[in-house]
């Protein structure tokens, strides 16, 4: 019986507080009424003593995650899909009012109003329209941006070897961040259409199921694309400064204001690090990106409609501001949730956390 893989059911306190005796004989427990709890009952793990099987200490791992290994990217992965689906999925109804004020500011002039009128005509289950779209979206995604960042971080260090990926690290992270994001938005983008639209000309569809059939009816299948130009000027630079300069952030705190080494902190105090360093990270990553948000939400609304229409009807000035303070906050606590999620499944499953490191590379051969 390979019990070592399995979390034991037995108290922790049937467990010795020796570092050396990790583990008990089932044979004990079942034959004495007290059992002994010294450490010659350390028989090796998996095997039996005295006829019976050894118990694991709960604080064993199930199974060490090798870095950079199949397992290690699977877990990024969905890690990612928890990360942004959930995250994105909560913040449904402030996601409605800012689409609503950028396509029609003169219905919803500011983010209380833009409440009141979603209430006042749509009722409290209006807020989480297009609630689908977005969590199928956003973890298809975050599937592809956490996984395939993990992947060109390692891949684009190998490439600059050891020494370079240490001195170039922020462009490493820029480089891969930006090639995973160009990923995930070809899984986004039809998920987005579809929910702008949902969620910006009400009666148009309850939500994905009949929303996906009308859409592809009225502009085609390649229609579910006509915003992927404009995500990618959105979500790329987005993505750009959300990865490189939470890495950054990350390094500098634990450089600059914690006084012990990365891997002699709690977990606890590292997730608290990974929340603020996602949270500033965020703020960078809405003012950089909410020009092209504008547009996307212009173009997925309206049908036919052109880049130069935007501008046109909007303005440069209003590519840049209009919903801009709404979006701050919402990306900010978007991306601070998202990277303690993240992180705090990569702890859960035996990783470390992201960031406060020079990417690793390969060794360099002799």
């Amino acid at each position: 019986m390979d019990s070592h893989r399995q979390h034991s059911l037995i108290p922790s306190f049937l467990y010795s507080s020796s570092s050396s005796a990790k583990t008990i004989s089932l044979s004990t427990l079942l034959h004495s009424e007290q059992p002994s709890l010294s450490p010659s009952l350390t028989p090796a793990m998996g095997k039996k003593s005295g006829g019976g099987f050894v118990i694991p200490a709960p604080n064993e791992p199930w199974k060490k995650i090798e870095m950079y290994s199949p397992a290690f990217y699977a877990a990024c992965t969905v890690g990612g899909i928890l990360s942004c689906g959930l995250t994105h999925t909560t913040v449904t109804p402030l996601d409605l009012v800012k689409c609503n004020m950028q396509i029609d500011p003169a219905k919803y002039k500011s983010i209380s109003s833009g409440f009141g009128v979603l209430l006042k005509e749509q009722g409290a289950r209006g807020f989480f329209r297009g609630w689908v779209p977005t969590l199928l979206g956003y973890s298809a995604q975050g599937a592809c941006k956490f996984g395939f960042y993990e992947f060109f971080k390692k891949y684009y260090s190998d490439l600059a070897g050891p020494e370079n990926a240490a001195k170039y690290k922020t462009l490493i992270y820029l480089a891969g961040s930006a090639s995973a994001e160009v990923i995930a938005d070809i899984a986004l983008c039809p998920f987005e259409a579809v929910k702008v639209r949902v969620q910006t000309q009400p009666g148009f569809a309850r939500g994905l199921s009949d929303g996906l059939p009308k859409f592809v009816k009225a502009e085609g299948a390649l229609g579910l694309y006509k915003g992927i130009v404009p995500l990618w000027g959105r979500q790329i630079p987005y993505t750009m400064m959300k990865f490189a300069s939470f890495e950054t952030i990350v390094e500098m705190i634990y450089k600059y204001s914690i006084p012990v080494p990365k891997d002699q902190c709690s977990k606890s105090l590292q997730l608290g690090v990974s929340f603020a360093g996602g949270y500033v990270a965020g703020v960078f990553c809405a003012v950089v990106s909410h020009p092209a948000d504008n547009l996307v939400s212009f173009l997925n609304n309206a049908k036919g409609a052109t880049v130069g229409d935007a501008v046109k009807k909007l303005g440069v000035w209003g590519l840049f501001t209009r919903g801009l303070p709404l979006r701050i906050v919402m990306i900010g606590t978007l991306t601070g949730a998202q990277w303690g999620i993240y992180d705090a499944f990569k702890v859960f499953v035996g990783l470390p956390t992201t960031g406060g490191a020079a990417p690793a590379a390969a060794p360099a051969k002799v």
